[in-house]
């Protein structure tokens, strides 16, 4: 057999092996058949010898030809191969666009977060602004600028978490009002209202709680008189309770208030007859309010002469718990999902079923 034959002979037995290959690995047995260190081609290259120098370029260039011809071969057939294993996995993983979704499970908004948006909501079409200030207060914002001097027994160490013998845990939302006041330097109208988490040294049971949410609103301006304060509950009660709710005001006592007054609305479940969400009064205490005091004014720069103003306070677990029949203030910060669920179509019932 002469050297041309046996080179025709080894590329048409190449060209079999690699179109018989039908995965990757026994392709790279043929590829290291032909085209290895020991392959059939570099086999070839041990006629040289037998070759005069001018027959020795030919030669090398066919070995070369037939080598190049072998390895493109082997490229096409790896490309057809990767088709064929691509459409395979399609097939195995295809997909039915057709069939129906599997059910995404939706959370809902805390009742407690549900119940301060709505109250911001009201207050915020009302022109006031949302302000938020440091649950680690200075006693000074805490407690003396807002009238609570230093023997008042709301500053009792069993009351408050004290952290140093002036700092602490703030007992209200109150101390964001002075710094507010402060920061105006005697200049009005202030609107605001302000809702946070605040914390008191308390037995946990099912109507009280170490930590819990408050929302406290001021006005701050020239010519606020009672009458506002009276408007203003009156609407928030409304918005709250229904539309046909009242309101009555009880007189009562707040350092930083003069005035003060304790704020009570008609039973939404009974009318006023009388049941067990009112303790068969007919009416249920929601808040506390009050015109500002003169010494308040005066220690944040305002001339109390000149300005006037109205403050209230609000507990949202308490609204949270008579407007959604909550039994227990401990259902808010357990993450129990059965309770939770419940509240998931609350804003297409308007109310959860507890």
């Amino acid at each position: 057999m002469t050297q041309s034959e046996e080179m025709s002979q080894l590329k048409q037995e190449a060209l079999v092996d690699i179109n018989e290959a039908q995965d990757e690995k026994a392709l790279q047995d043929v590829k290291v058949k032909y085209l290895g260190k020991k392959g059939s081609v570099s086999g070839l290259m041990k006629h040289m010898k037998e070759l005069s120098n001018e027959e020795k370029p030919a030669y090398g260039q066919k070995v070369n030809e037939l080598r190049e011809t072998i390895k493109s071969e082997i490229a096409s057939r790896q490309e057809v191969l990767a088709n064929e294993q691509l459409e395979a996995q399609l097939r195995e993983e295809k997909i039915d666009v057709t069939l129906p979704s599997r059910e995404i499970s939706l959370g809902a908004k805390h009742p407690l977060t549900r119940t301060i948006e709505e109250i911001e909501d009201l207050f915020l079409g009302l022109g006031y602004e949302i302000v938020e200030g440091f649950e680690v207060e200075h006693d000074h914002y805490n407690f003396e600028a807002l009238n609570l001097p230093k023997s008042h027994p709301a500053r009792d160490m069993q009351d408050s978490f004290y952290i140093t013998d002036e700092i602490l845990m703030r007992t209200h939302t109150s101390p964001v009002q002075a710094r507010t006041l402060e920061k105006r330097n005697g200049q009005g109208p202030v609107k605001i209202i302000c809702p946070g988490k605040v914390y008191r040294r308390d037995s946990d049971d099912a109507t009280h709680s170490h930590q819990f949410t408050q929302i406290e609103g001021l006005v701050v301006a020239e010519n606020i008189r009672m009458s506002d304060l009276k408007g203003t509950l009156e609407l928030l009660a409304k918005e709250l309770f229904g539309a046909d709710r009242e309101i009555r005001l009880r007189p009562s006592y707040f350092p930083f208030t003069e005035p003060s007054v304790e704020v009570d609305v008609s039973c939404f479940k009974c009318k006023g007859e009388g049941c067990n969400v009112c303790k068969h009064t007919g009416w249920i205490e929601v808040l506390g309010s009050g015109m500002v005091h003169p010494n308040v004014l005066e220690m944040a720069g305002f001339d109390s002469e000149k300005y006037t103003g109205f403050a209230f306070g609000l507990g949202p677990d308490r609204i949270a718990m008579l407007k959604y029949g909550i039994e227990d203030i401990r259902h808010f910060y357990t993450n129990d999902m059965r309770f939770l669920e419940q509240f998931k179509s609350v804003e297409d019932r308007g109310e959860a079923e507890c």
